[in-house]
């Protein structure tokens, strides 16, 4: 728990660092992924918010070797609350009273899920350490092409001059995507057996999928959320970007490495319930910020009108 906790902590200060980096740089784009990743190792607040994510990363290893995978993504989203919070503080980005209570909603499903969980004389449940390669190929390459074509197709959206503006919810769900894909892919990499030596452990890794995912959902999310998180408020689109992940990864990645649902009926109903609350939160988003108000003339000043 302790190093679910210190993922938590470490994401949300990486990804708040990083779009506090972003502000002050030019429009970066998908389209230019070279003058992107040039302007963003030039700034040492990125680099410092890139090496904030990276030990997020280290930790969310341990938690995989100690949780089950539907428990893991119920804590790693209870760093929503710490974003929202650090995004307000070192941003200024102000939430509406609907993100508030979306946010509200997943941390009621979070709850759901960590209800859900086995504890106390029958013992925690059994950690999955395996997949079929198949099986993960099967589920993994749809949905980076999914996450890949959601995402240019907001990019397509975005350019029609008379749009309201986008709040991120798409991005959100493409890079969400993305990053599922690559939490199995740690996962995966959490299992492999180290007891035949280290250097069986890395020969048994490069002939599996998980490094090759790693490398697409490293390079293609990358650029994809650097882009996303300039135009779009960080409050909204890593929430969504982070719910969209956990459910994935705690849906399929149960199914795929063997991890079986609780017998219990209450606590199956929980685990249900609050993966299904996470889904229709998100479906429930708004998908474009207001348009900004026109400010009303002085009280007593004269209307000019064309003549």
């Amino acid at each position: 728990m302790g190093a679910a906790l210190l993922a938590n902590t470490l994401y949300s200060l990486g990804f708040v660092l990083e779009k506090r980096a972003l502000a002050a740089l030019p429009q970066v784009s998908v389209r230019r992924p070279d003058r992107l990743l040039r302007l963003v190792l030039g700034s040492p607040l990125w680099i410092g918010g890139s090496l904030a994510l990276a030990a997020g990363f280290a930790a969310q290893l341990v938690v995989y070797r100690t949780l089950p995978i539907a428990a893991a993504q119920g804590v790693f989203v209870s760093g929503l609350v710490l974003l929202v919070l650090l995004s307000a503080r070192l941003l200024g980005e102000e939430t509406s009273g609907r993100e508030r209570s979306a946010l509200g909603a997943v941390l009621a499903a979070l709850l759901m899920v960590v209800l859900s969980l086995r504890e106390g004389p029958g013992g925690a449940e059994a950690v999955g350490r395996a997949a079929p390669y198949p099986l993960i190929l099967l589920v993994c390459v749809p949905s980076l092409a999914a996450g890949v074509w959601l995402y240019g197709a907001a990019e397509r959206r975005a350019r029609h001059r008379h749009r309201l503006p986008t709040a991120g919810v798409e991005y959100g769900v493409a890079v969400g995507l993305l990053y599922g894909v690559s939490s199995l892919a740690v996962k995966g990499v959490s299992g492999q057996s180290t007891g035949d030596g280290a250097g069986a452990a890395v020969l048994g890794l490069l002939r599996s999928p998980y490094p090759y995912l790693l490398l697409f959902t490293g390079a293609f999310g990358l650029v994809m959320s650097q882009a996303a998180l300039q135009r779009c408020r960080a409050s909204l689109i890593v929430p969504v970007c982070t719910t969209v992940s956990c459910v994935y990864t705690a849906v399929l990645g149960t199914l795929s490495f063997g991890e079986a649902l609780p017998d219990d009926p209450l606590r199956l109903a929980l685990r249900v319930a609050g993966t299904a609350l996470a889904v229709v939160v998100l479906l429930s988003m708004p998908r474009h910020d207001p348009p900004p108000s026109t400010p009303r003339p002085p009280v007593g000043a004269k209307e000019l009108t064309p003549p």
